[in-house]
């Protein structure tokens, strides 16, 4: 497969808008950065399970219609996708609530075809994935899903790249930080590129600097770390050095939903096709920059058309 994988859960989102009603669309983490890397001309596809209710169809249908492979998911009789609800402060700041218990995107690796899953992983063009992606996983669909991290790309010259965002979100590990670092610990070692948010890295590691986040992420051996700070912009390591790359411009968000997201995307676009670190992260703040000015994780494609990106 020649495509870029992205792998997680995507769900209805409802968002409460200026007007106290709440609109339906659906998003997830690494959905959100699969339709904006397919936005960009990547062919990208995405890898969770679903259920067999009109909700799951709707999914199905977005993704495809954004151009989104959608034939890695397997469908379970008699579920349905989890809830997540958003709604946000005066300055775009959101918060959530989730209703995602029994998400069949918890058992993609543990349902019937997870075999087929785990083989399209090794012969992609690259994975993406985050720490919500590990938070779904049973030990034995964590253990399943690290083997084809692993085995990833050995059937061809180099190495896949496999593209870790750690998007750490605590009520989703139920508290334990110390299992949340065990298994972070395994996935940073058979990543290539890791994309974190500072703010998450202090939450689950203590880090008491972005520069201390790339210390510690290198020593995995990692060769490509990008440390996402919001309005402070980010620090690049690549090619053995360190750079800080600020925002082009200052935005007063409407909603911060799918920054992070949007940005690994105009990133690892940028990469895909050929630019340099420095260049690819300013194409993410361009993308992250634009997606804040509107409500939800995922923007109207017509907003995102003027957005270089690269």
């Amino acid at each position: 497969m020649s495509k870029v994988v992205c792998v997680g859960e995507v769900m209805v989102e409802l968002a409460r808008g200026s007007d106290g009603r709440f609109g339906l669309a659906y998003g997830g983490d690494t959905f959100n950065t699969a339709v904006y890397l397919a936005r960009a001309g990547i062919d990208v596809a995405y890898a969770t399970a679903l259920g067999d209710d009109a909700f799951s169809n709707d999914i199905l249908a977005l993704g495809t219609a954004e151009g989104v492979d959608m034939s890695l998911v397997p469908r379970l009789k008699g579920r349905a996708p989890g809830l997540y609800l958003i709604s946000t402060d005066g300055s775009g700041e959101r918060s959530f609530n989730y209703w995602r218990d029994t998400s069949p995107a918890r058992t993609l690796f543990e349902a019937e075809g997870w075999q087929e899953v785990a083989a399209a992983l090794v012969e992609a063009r690259a994975v993406y994935f985050s720490g919500i992606t590990l938070s779904l996983y049973s030990n034995q669909g964590l253990g399943r899903f690290l083997a084809a991290l692993e085995m990833a790309g050995t059937s061809g010259q180099e190495r896949t790249p496999t593209v870790f965002d750690g998007n750490f979100r605590p009520r989703n590990w139920g508290g334990d930080l110390n299992r949340a670092r065990t298994v972070f610990a395994e996935a940073l070692k058979r990543a290539s590129m890791a994309l974190p948010t500072f703010e998450d890295e202090v939450a689950l590691w203590g880090d008491p600097s972005p520069a201390a986040t790339i210390e510690r992420m290198t020593t995995f051996g990692l060769t490509e770390v990008v440390v996402k700070n919001g309005a402070a912009g980010a620090l690049v390591h690549a090619n053995g050095r360190t750079v800080e790359v600020p925002v082009e411009r200052a935005v007063s968000p409407l909603d911060t939903t799918g920054a992070g997201d949007s940005f690994n995307a105009g990133y690892l676009a940028a990469r895909l096709q050929g630019a340099g670190p420095e260049d690819a992260a300013r194409a993410g703040h361009r993308l992250a920059a634009e997606v804040i000015m509107h409500r939800g994780a995922i923007i109207p494609r017509t907003a995102q058309e003027g957005v270089r990106t690269h």
